[in-house]
């Protein structure tokens, strides 16, 4: 029930917030402003020219504040403003805000970036600035130095998990021109997004089975070739660890690039082709064999998965009972005899019963929601057509945020700036 005379609570508080923003930003102003700063570099070189408190109008958590600062033109069409550089002032706007600029252009499509800065800070900011934003940044993000992980003993049992995968993105025209899709021309309208992770574990549940160690997994993201993926998601293991690690083990599906890069990359670890990928494949075998969605082919299925998952010898077993019931010839035989291949290619890869004991993971269960999470809720969204370099600018963002390094990256973007006179 309202009272009457006053005026609704909500806008009251919006009235407030828009009021504090105001005083906000003379206050921003008046501080930056102040004469006393004292900024490295901030004197004419020889050939420059001079501009003294030349206005610039800059963005801020406040909203728009004038900053008038000292520009140097060195007559050849550039120049500089040292205090906009100790500032860390960014395509016309403070850190701050640039750092809430990035995080919702990485979150969510820009248009809808800029209605939930809006709607969140009261700040108006078009979807095309953060779009610029994110595309001048992203690069900084990617290069950005971090800081090695913190070195402790490994603790007793800890084994180290390095996963890799690939999903396609919708890209431009131009960006497929000249490679091979899967569209009925054979032309492309995807670029695959090479995704890894690496995590830890170093416990099991009273039942044996592995648990991932918290907030331990951190993902890397690219749309280069194979062999650079390799070497950016070694990078990421070393970086995280990998030499303290007591035991390796690499989960993939049966790709035949992951394989090699783990190979390459991985050579001392336990290779482990994701058991859900495998079962898939049985089910392919069954139906070769004893036809399609047929109740003898779902029974053979489901008794090839579980010897599979669960005998010691279980790949040889299988490939065993699959030969004996191979057609004599047709399509049938033909399709069996790919899976077939399938699993004796990859049979040292497929000894479900000797990881289980270990308390190892079998399923590659983090990548396929990785690729989901970093990749899938923001860059295959309806509409989408990326160019490669602003789709990886959002990638290394969201590998950032998803890796709890987001912040640590803004901590040290600038030093601050240096103590008034």
């Amino acid at each position: 029930m309202a009272v009457e005379g006053t005026v609704p609570p909500q806008w009251l508080e919006l009235g407030i917030r828009e009021a504090l923003l105001r005083d906000g930003r003379r206050a921003l102003e008046d501080l930056l402003n102040d004469a006393h700063w004292r900024v490295e570099a901030d004197q004419a070189r020889p050939g420059e020219k001079c501009y003294a408190a030349r206005p610039n109008q800059v963005g801020s958590l406040f909203g728009e504040v004038i900053l008038r600062r000292n520009y140097y033109a060195d007559g050849q069409g550039g120049g500089r403003a040292p205090l906009d550089e100790a500032l860390g002032i960014v395509e016309g706007c403070t850190p701050a805000l640039a750092r809430l600029m990035c995080r919702a252009g990485a979150v969510e499509h820009y248009e809808a970036a800029a209605a939930s800065l809006n709607e969140y800070s009261g700040l108006s900011v078009p979807g095309r600035r953060i779009q610029r934003m994110v595309n001048r940044l992203g690069p900084q993000m990617a290069q950005w130095p971090r800081p090695a992980a913190e070195v402790s003993p490994v603790p007793a049992g800890q084994v180290f998990y390095v996963e890799g995968d690939g999903t396609g993105i919708p890209v431009r025209p131009e960006d497929t021109e000249g490679r091979q899709g899967k569209q009925p021309d054979q032309s492309a309208k995807t670029r695959e997004v090479k995704l890894g992770c690496v995590f830890t574990q170093t416990q099991q549940d009273e039942e044996g089975k592995p648990l991932r160690d918290p907030q331990s997994t951190s993902y890397v993201a690219t749309l280069a070739p194979a062999a650079e993926f390799g070497a950016l998601l070694r990078a990421e293991a070393i970086q995280r660890g990998l030499a303290r690690a007591k035991l390796v083990v690499f989960l993939g599906d049966g790709a035949a690039w992951v394989w090699e890069l783990a190979r390459v990359n991985f050579p001392m670890a336990v290779l482990i082709l994701d058991f859900f990928h495998a079962a898939e494949h049985l089910e392919g075998l069954a139906q070769g064999l004893f036809g399609e969605n047929t109740d003898r082919s779902k029974t053979q299925w489901e008794q090839w998965a579980k010897v599979l998952k669960e005998q010691p010898d279980g790949v040889e077993i299988v490939l065993r009972q699959a030969r004996q019931a191979l057609p004599r010839r047709g399509q049938r035989r033909a399709a069996a005899l790919k899976q077939i291949e399938y699993f004796e290619s990859n049979t040292n890869k497929m000894r479900y019963a000797e990881y289980q004991a270990r308390g190892l993971f079998i399923g590659s269960g983090v990548i396929e929601a990785g690729c989901k999470t970093v990749i899938g809720l923001r860059l295959k969204q309806s509409g989408m057509f990326w160019g490669v370099p602003g789709a990886q600018n959002v990638l290394d963002i969201r590998c950032l945020l998803e890796n709890r390094q987001f912040g640590l990256f803004w901590e040290q973007y600038r030093k601050p700036l240096p103590t008034a006179a």
